[in-house]
């Protein structure tokens, strides 16, 4: 960076005496360094080892034309934005349009009053310094962005990694998951609790960053080792009441999180859940599509210890179960409104045959909001009971 105290006059000009005058000129100001370059052949590489904040140029000297000399400073990468103030020994309105189209900052008749030399000097080379110190301000934050944008990547593919691998065999289960721009707190998950009973879930963590991704991989993480303290995992309105003990808003730095729990009994085909707040789960069968919603508050925010109400549906054979964020339906479309999410709903219930429903439900998601990433985290888990 260019000390903020200094001002480096870099004067081309053939004449010696013009360069000495303009040294005694700004002689009085002790944070004016004058620099002359007497040999305009020279004037590039001395501007690229003197590195002025400011330049004053002849507009008459032997062997070169002085706006083409112009020319060559603003096409030299040193002195692109170096601020140019150009001497003439007329006052020519003709020549002054010539020199600020080729890049030139200002004009003046030489030799000029020490007076408006030393302040028109201070003012291009002020501007010059604030110039600077904005694009240094700007090229930082570029890369503070690109670093930040690198990180937000690489937690986003270590969340991913956390995600259980498709579940096969009589029951199925499988799951998308697709990031959007800002990490967010979108986690997934199913496994066996025995030989009977399937768990499944999908929650979603308040806000967008690092700190809401780390609470999500904390709660899955709870459910997946069954470390919840005195819970029964077959019994979803206990876990959730645990989960609710276990993350409260205060000890998380204010975040929350919806979370819809379900367990599946293949020996009565039954579902027991709990939604917290959570986007509607869908149950899917030829009879139609079962909301499984709730009227229960969102994780953390209510005390330790309170209930939270469960549910049970029969299970028809053949059934699909659907749980998703809010980032699978809340879609902007190109007309600026959102996919309500009955249209969501029916367009899933018509599709519950499709072979592979997220990536069906993506595809159709990215369709309606038009070019770019999603605004939210796209999750879905699809379980064929």
């Amino acid at each position: 960076m260019i000390s903020a105290r200094t001002t480096r006059v870099l004067l081309v000009d053939d004449q010696a005496i013009v360069g000495e005058s303009v040294r005694r000129m700004l002689a009085d100001d002790p944070t004016i360094e004058v620099h002359v370059c007497t040999d305009p052949a020279a004037a590039i590489p001395t501007a690229n080892a003197v590195h002025p904040t400011v330049i004053l140029q002849d507009l008459v000297m032997p062997e070169i034309d002085g706006l083409q000399l112009v020319r060559y400073f603003r096409a030299n990468p040193a002195t692109k934005d170096t601020p140019m103030v150009v001497l003439s020994s007329k006052e020519e309105p003709i020549v002054k349009a010539k020199a600020f189209a080729v890049g030139a900052n200002d004009y003046l008749v030489k030799l000029p009053d020490k007076l408006e030399l030393a302040a028109r000097v201070r003012y291009h080379s002020d501007a010059y310094r604030t110039l600077q110190e904005r694009n240094e301000a700007y090229a930082k934050l570029a890369e503070s962005e690109r670093q930040l944008a690198q990180e937000v990547n690489q937690a986003a593919r270590y969340v991913k990694s956390l995600l259980p691998s498709p579940l096969k065999g009589e029951v199925t289960a499988a799951g998308k998951f697709v990031p959007s721009t800002q990490l967010g707190g979108d986690m997934y998950g199913f496994h066996w609790l025995d030989a009977d009973h399937l768990a499944v879930y999908l929650l979603d963590v308040s806000g967008h960053g690092v700190g809401p991704s780390l609470l999500a991989v904390s709660a899955a993480n709870a459910l997946t080792a069954r470390s919840l303290p005195d819970t029964d995992f077959r019994d979803p309105a206990q876990v959730v009441a645990r989960l609710n003990d276990a993350f409260q808003m205060d000890r998380q730095d204010g975040k929350y999180f919806t979370i819809i729990y379900g367990v599946f009994a293949k020996s009565s085909r039954t579902l027991k859940y709990c939604n917290a707040a959570h986007p509607a789960g869908l149950l899917l069968s030829d009879a139609g599509a079962v909301h499984l919603g709730s009227d229960n508050p969102v994780i953390g925010m209510m005390p330790p210890g309170f209930p939270f109400d469960g549910a049970e549906v029969s299970v028809p054979a053949n059934a699909r179960l659907l749980l998703y964020s809010d980032g699978a339906f809340e879609i902007e479309r190109a007309d600026g409104t959102y996919w309500p999410h009955a249209e969501f709903a029916d367009w899933v219930t018509e599709r519950r045959y499709y072979a592979d429903l997220p990536e069906a439900l993506f595809a159709h998601a990215q369709e309606l909001h038009g070019p770019g990433p999603l605004a939210d985290d796209f999750s879905v888990l699809d379980a064929r009971l």
